[in-house]
């Protein structure tokens, strides 16, 4: 790779780190072709982008990213790095979790997701059971509408008893 070559490749990488909100950091390292074929399909469908890196031009390229702080996710950046872009935090980490059921590896080196940084394969579990941007607002749309719930099907069943009520008194009178 030449210079120039380089120089875009950094240029590049740092924009799509400045872009991406969520990625993944993992030693895919030893993994027959066989297998990193198949964690590649399984990270198209689940739409992430798996891409190896060389660790000195990943480092660089964080160094020109302004306005995030990557914190010690240098530090893990040794031996073969593969990085994983994705829109939805938990993602890659059960990708990982259920990948490594019939492999070894990958291994999590350090994940950044919305300003937070995880270091270390430890952090897996915790990765995987993040709840979504979706999921959360979901859970939240459903607790304001469960109140309005109760509240509606409560006037609507004495809003009936009254009228009942007074068709009643009325075809008495």
């Amino acid at each position: 790779m030449t210079k120039d070559n380089k120089a875009q490749y950094i240029d590049d990488l740092a924009v799509e780190l400045s872009n991406a909100g969520i990625f993944y950091l993992a030693d895919t390292s030893g993994l027959t072709v066989d297998a990193i074929n198949q964690l590649r399909r399984k990270c198209f469908h689940a739409n992430i982008q798996l891409k190896v890196v060389k660790n000195t031009l990943l480092a660089k390229a964080m160094e020109r990213v302004e306005g995030k702080d990557f914190g010690n996710l240098n530090e893990v950046l040794a031996g073969p790095t593969s990085i994983m872009f994705s829109e939805v935090g938990n993602l890659p980490a059960k990708i990982i979790q259920d990948f490594r059921k019939k492999n070894a590896k990958p291994i999590l080196k350090g994940a950044y997701i919305d300003e937070a940084v995880f270091i270390g394969d430890d952090q897996l579990e915790n990765l995987a059971s993040l709840k979504s941007k979706d999921e959360v607002l979901g859970e939240i749309i459903g607790l304001l509408q469960s109140p309005a719930k109760n509240v509606i099907s409560a006037l609507k069943g004495q809003g009936g008893k009254i009228a009942g009520i007074l068709k009643t008194l009325e075809a008495r009178v």
